[in-house]
């Protein structure tokens, strides 16, 4: 077993090959958390961790008890009101309208494997030895209200997950008005938080700064994760870099409103929690109710950020995406969105299709405008139908056997959560959508929000999606998600649970998704919010892609594709090539450089492939080949970031197969520079004593400690175009026999 109970010191040890979490239970019955961090060897007794001592001004729950003072101690489960005045996990309001809770250890359980959380994503296991998890029951006596603390370690990996389930056992309803799913107190405050934060078109920005004595953080207050702020930080010690140092870092499985708090009190010690965010979360629990929170995946690193984020690529990978398609190699598909918008007949569909059948291309993607009248952004979303058959004459199922019968699979874009006033739904029941009585909604992108806290509206959108997706042998769907939540009110709800829509409404896109997932196993589904504003782990539980941002232009993709892998494989960042001049930035980019970019992640187009000359067809059908030729590596292999692009007018990275025997690094010159100095590019993740041949050639072969430690030595020729802006090259490496 990965967890080990002292019964003499009352201690938990939860612990693998590589980290350690020590929690005891205190003389007053609360949780303090003694240690987190690499592995140390168990002993029966680590109580001398717990620090304390009498402070001036300090509150003490017991007369003459002048050791544990709660707001000076490390605990493992803060509560609001009695002495802990940092900000607490759980905040409950009675109905004698006190907030004060005391939450004191009841019992606790410990048994191999993992359970799974009702309603809600997480990780899972597929053998109960891969994991042990242990429950810990925290009683408040006077309220009867019971929190089920849940801890699950891996085996394989130095990650822990953490949630709470809150049981009212009591006579009276309660309302939760802050619960989150893990708080982590550590001893000082000398770190620096990390967190990806941005806008549309710029999401998952790498932001880094040194904490201090206050709070910092990120959130999203939207209905979604956000483009803004994706629910993950880290906090890592200054010298810490991608290849050495101490990093934790915080993730949380959930799509809606999040928070991510550091928190540094007067003595530097430092508090980190995360959750639902407390601040659009009002929860009536009634007798005999419970509510689960959503899953913190807490990750443990000394050496460096790498080594963080290929452990949430592989625990995300392996054991949080399911299905037919969680290793499975991704089909190269073509969109047309940036070619026709919503401009498309079926005459230029087909022969788009046609073309990017010659060159290699599998899957074709039918973008917004197949449904309803839909011609422009103002009307049919909800209308899952087609009524315009001018523009296609032989219905949606027409159009995907001809698809078909051309060689490719078929695939369409849904945006089920939406819709327009001028549609059929919206004529039908104008009280399904979130809006305020007496209030005008605010729309954006000419749309409403559907209120899919209401089980009716959730059964009428799975009826029609069913009947399209069966009727069309739908292979892929781009489920996409173009507005944030504004005037979050259900007309079903009554007014005790108006503080539940926000999170009701994710359950609701969870229940949609697995309906359509267990009905339609095969179907590939990827996730798009605008682009990346709902790329968080919640939604890969049930989309094992994301449409990584709107802003296809190569060299900003850069940065926001080396953000996103903090968190998030490769297999999961859809990453397609589009036309040159950029439709979002205007940039002309080689067409070398932007396939270069787009092999790491879930490859494809946006792209007219008839207006390329011979030339670009040519690069075209050339980087297929190399897409294919290196698809199961991207998906399955081990990526290390060499070169940020946040610093530097150049990034790299490197995926390295799990037996070390191929790699595949980018290299990317952004600008160039004035009589610059020579390329060296070293590399990560090799085997030393293996001997690779570069790109196939047998006479330029080295062995992988020159290559990671001297680095790889090339010209700027080797660049596409022969260097200059925007300029890169792919190297393929290969174990040859010395």
């Amino acid at each position: 077993m990965a967890i080990i109970f002292e019964e003499d010191s009352r201690e938990f040890h939860i612990y693998n090959g590589e980290i350690s979490y020590i929690i005891q239970i205190l003389e007053n019955q609360t949780l303090g958390n003694l240690y987190f961090g690499k592995r140390i060897q168990h002993k029966c007794d680590f109580g001398y961790l717990l620090q304390g001592g009498h402070r001036p001004l300090a509150v003490y729950n017991k007369i003459n008890e002048y050791f544990l003072s709660p707001q000076y101690t490390k605990l493992e489960f803060p509560t609001y009101g009695t002495g802990d005045f940092r900000y607490p996990m759980i905040s409950v309001t009675q109905k004698n309208g006190s907030k004060i809770t005391n939450f004191e250890y009841d019992s606790h359980d410990i048994f191999k494997g993992k359970k799974k959380l009702l309603g809600l994503p997480a990780t899972y296991v597929e053998s109960e030895d891969e994991a042990t998890t242990l429950e810990i029951v925290m009683v408040d006596p006077v309220l009867s209200l019971k929190c089920i603390l849940s801890y699950t370690i891996f085996e394989w990996c130095p990650a822990i997950t953490r949630s709470i389930l809150v049981e009212n056992h009591g006579n009276e309803e309660v309302v939760i008005d802050r619960l989150l799913s893990a708080s982590v107190d550590l001893p000082d405050s000398n770190y620096e938080l990390i967190t990806l934060s941005g806008a549309w078109a710029r999401e998952r920005h790498v932001k880094r700064r040194k904490i201090e004595q206050g709070i910092q953080g990120v959130y999203s207050m939207r209905g979604t994760s956000s483009s803004e702020h994706n629910p993950f930080l880290a906090i890592a010690r200054k010298e810490t870099t991608e290849m050495q140092g101490e990093v934790y870092g915080f993730s949380l499985v959930y799509s809606g409103n999040h928070l991510e708090q550091v928190e540094v009190d007067t003595h530097d010690m430092t508090r980190i929690s995360i959750g639902i965010h407390p601040d659009t979360f009002e929860w009536a629990l009634s007798p005999e109710e419970s509510f689960q929170t959503p899953e913190a995946v807490l990750v443990y690193s000394d050496s460096g950020l790498n080594k963080m984020s290929q452990i949430y690529h592989k625990l995300y990978r392996t054991r949080l995406v399911r299905g037919v398609w969680r290793e499975k190699e991704r089909p190269i598909l073509i969109n047309n969105w940036e070619v026709t918008e919503m401009n498309f007949t079926e005459d230029h569909i087909l022969r788009m299709a046609t073309i990017a059948k010659e060159l290699g291309v599998e899957l074709f993607v039918l973008d917004d405008g197949w449904f309803g009248n839909r011609n422009d952004d103002k009307t049919s979303l909800g209308d899952w139908y087609v009524q315009n058959f001018n523009k296609l004459p032989n219905n949606i199922s027409g159009l995907s056997k001809k698809i078909e019968k051309i060689g490719l699979k078929f695939g369409i874009w849904i945006e089920p959560e939406m819709v327009n006033m001028d549609s059929d739904l919206y004529r039908l029941h104008p009280d399904w959508i979130i809006s305020v009585p007496n209030r005008m909604p605010s729309p954006s992108r000419n749309q409403y929000i559907l209120d899919f806290t209401r089980s009716e509206v959730v059964d009428y959108i799975f009826e029609l999606l069913d009947g399209v997706f069966t009727e069309a042998n739908v292979s892929y769907v781009k489920w996409d998600m173009n507005r944030y939540m504004t005037e979050c009110y259900s007309a079903s709800a009554v007014p005790r649970d108006q503080g539940k829509v926000f999170h009701k409404y994710v359950l609701g896109v969870y229940d949609l998704y697995e309906r359509l997932i267990s009905k339609h196993p095969s179907i590939l589904f990827e996730s798009c919010s605008s682009g990346g504003a709902r790329f968080d782990p919640g939604i890969l539980f049930y989309a094992p892609q994301t449409w990584t941002s709107d802003n296809t232009d190569a060299i900003e993709r850069l940065k926001i594709q080396y953000g996103t892998s903090f968190v998030y494989p490769l297999s999961s960042m859809g990453a397609h090539i589009s036309r040159s001049p950029n439709l979002q930035m205007g940039r002309t980019t080689p067409i070398e450089t932007r396939g270069n970019v787009a092999i790491f992640g879930a490859f494809g187009f946006e792209l007219d492939l008839s207006l390329l000359n011979t030339s670009e067809i040519e690069i075209i059908r050339d980087q297929i080949k190399k897409v294919k030729q290196h698809r199961k590596l991207i998906i399955n292999g081990t990526f290390y970031r060499l070169e940020s692009p946040f610093t530097d007018d150049r990034a790299s990275w490197i995926v390295v197969s799990e037996d070390r025997t191929k790699a595949l690094a980018g290299y990317y010159q952004i600008l160039k520079m004035s009589n610059g100095y020579y390329k060296r590019l070293a590399l990560q993740g090799l085997d030393p004593k293996k001997q690779y041949s570069v790109n196939g050639n047998s006479d330029r072969c080295f062995y992988g400690d020159e290559l990671m430690y001297v680095g790889l030595l090339f010209d700027e020729k080797d660049l596409c175009e022969s260097g200059g802006d925007f300029t890169s090259e792919l190297f393929y490496f290969e174990q040859i026999e010395s």
